[in-house]
């Protein structure tokens, strides 16, 4: 089997952040599943699965902090890979702490620490602390706090694209836009206010169009500060992304914010995705673009 056909995925991150959920978007797409699987099993599941002769060719795995072996070993597990030569990828899903308190409440389920006997927040806490260097392996960090079941199938279905990118030290870039009353996503890297900019909001025959509506862009792109805005915006991104990538850095996420998110922070994220896509794999993620219709 090439190895450069084989897919690996590997699912950590906080306990209630969606994580069984991400492996079953990715069973339903045809990946070979485990949940809870302990490190050092990792390296005995790709050798089988490379022994298949192309058979499964594409793995996704969960392992968290329910194995007691994941912080001793995870790091080395995960430095091992290298020496597969195949595509994979550390997916660190997270969420806000009253989304995840929220979650275990309609589930009743118990965290992971409470047997430590700790209460919901203070297992959060302390689980945010233990995980802090495993979330800085990590090749992507996503929060699910305002994501619903479908958003969070897309993401994912994105990510998987850009897979053979990030295994390959290519920069693979998301620029979301999103409206700051909803609060800013929090794997941010770059975050630019837009609100200078006038709102299509107030004006009565754009006000329940979107910044995918060739009338709101074309109100947008005609002021001439945001002619300027995106002249030092794409300078900016021409030095900068190089510098990034001289550093290993393997993902980049630009987002771009507005009140709502559904006019101006669209049509400047749909830009510099436009003028960035030649040079870089680039997927544009419109977060709160349904939410500001009222």
């Amino acid at each position: 089997m090439k190895k450069d056909n084989f897919q690996l995925i590997i699912i950590t991150g906080l306990s209630g952040a969606g994580k069984s959920q991400a492996l079953h978007i990715l069973e339903d797409i045809g990946f070979f599943c485990v949940d809870n699987l302990p490190p050092n099993l990792i390296p005995t599941l790709i050798e089988l699965c490379i022994n298949t002769d192309g058979k499964i060719s594409k793995i996704a795995l969960v392992t968290d902090i329910r194995s007691e072996e994941f912080l001793q070993n995870f790091e080395n597990v995960f430095e091992g890979l290298k020496k597969y030569y195949i595509n994979y990828m550390l997916l660190f899903l997270e969420a806000d702490e009253e989304t995840l308190v929220r979650r275990y409440n309609e589930t009743r389920r118990r965290h992971p620490l409470a047997k430590e006997g700790k209460g919901i927040l203070e297992s959060i806490s302390l689980e945010k602390q233990r995980l802090e260097k495993i979330r800085n392996l990590a090749t992507y960090i996503l929060d699910t706090s305002n994501l619903t079941p479908k958003l969070l199938r897309d993401k994912i279905l994105e990510l998987i694209e850009g897979l053979s990118y990030v295994s390959k030290n290519h920069l693979f870039i998301t620029i979301y836009s999103f409206g700051f009353k909803y609060g800013i996503p929090l794997d941010s890297h770059l975050i630019f206010d837009v609100r200078f900019l006038p709102n299509p909001y107030y004006e009565k025959e754009l006000r329940f169009l979107s910044g995918e509506d060739l009338q709101v862009k074309e109100y947008l792109l005609s002021r001439k500060e945001a002619q300027e805005f995106l002249k030092y915006m794409k300078n900016f991104l021409d030095f900068l992304i190089p510098l990034y990538q001289e550093e290993g850095k393997s993902y980049l996420n630009i987002s771009i914010g507005c009140t709502g998110g559904r006019h101006r922070a669209v049509v400047i994220a749909n830009v510099l995705a436009e003028y960035l896509s030649p040079k870089y794999p680039v997927k544009v993620f419109h977060r709160d673009i349904m939410k500001d219709i009222l």
